[in-house]
């Protein structure tokens, strides 16, 4: 299982213009191929009557699902464009559009080439790119003499509560990362001289925004 890799934030739509072409970037992050080949088919349906609709996709933990598409552009001047963008941004599970509306100026390959990738470019800032890093989610379980003493030190650390759960004892859920999981472990026990009761009950992806 990957644990940290970067992704596109939201869908997201950017539109510029290089000599009289309209080009329009749709991004969106997906799961699956099924995901990414509908996404396209929706975007050519919405631009039915646009010269080209060209894309590209990375999918999977190895990026092992890898599709450009150049849809009647020349060869090679359009999708591969597009999915070198994302790989040089290093995104997984993104897919990417790029709608062209022809303004009656022809580019030549190499300007088709610079007018997808900086459409692509375009379309993943207007989307956004989120971190995901993997966290298990640990619970801590203690007596509520140590309640005050806990909250406050785990708020003022680098991990994130997730929720406190008022039972027989008290049980704080905190977002950990999976590298931490040790180093949390020690400094709780240290802290309250063995007396907690630490577990693992989940493993979540948590994101942060990188643009």
């Amino acid at each position: 299982m990957r644990k940290n890799y970067l992704t596109i934030k939201s869908a997201g739509t950017n539109e510029i213009v290089i000599s009289k072409s309209k080009f329009i970037a749709n991004c969106k992050r997906v799961e699956n191929e099924e995901e990414a080949l509908d996404f396209i088919q929706s975007i050519k349906k919405e631009h039915h009557s646009a010269n080209h609709n060209c894309s590209a996709y990375i999918i999977g933990e190895n990026n092992q699902y890898q599709k450009a598409n150049d849809d009647g552009e020349p060869s090679g001047t359009a999708g591969v464009p597009i999915l070198e963008v994302i790989k040089k941004q290093n995104l997984q599970d993104t897919v990417i559009v790029i709608t062209r509306y022809f303004g009656g100026i022809k580019l030549g390959a190499g300007g088709l080439v610079r007018a997808y990738g900086k459409a692509a470019s375009a379309g993943i800032e207007a989307s956004g790119v989120v971190e995901r890093k993997l966290h298990n989610v640990m619970k801590a379980a203690i007596d509520y003499t140590w309640l005050g003493k806990l909250e406050n030190e785990i708020r003022n650390s680098s991990y994130l509560i997730k929720e406190i759960a008022y039972a027989d004892n008290v049980e704080f859920y905190v977002y950990v990362p999976e590298e931490q999981e040790a180093e949390f472990s020690e400094w709780l026990t240290n802290m309250t001289n063995g007396q907690v009761m630490i577990t693992c009950v989940d493993k979540v992806f948590l994101e942060f925004d990188k643009i």
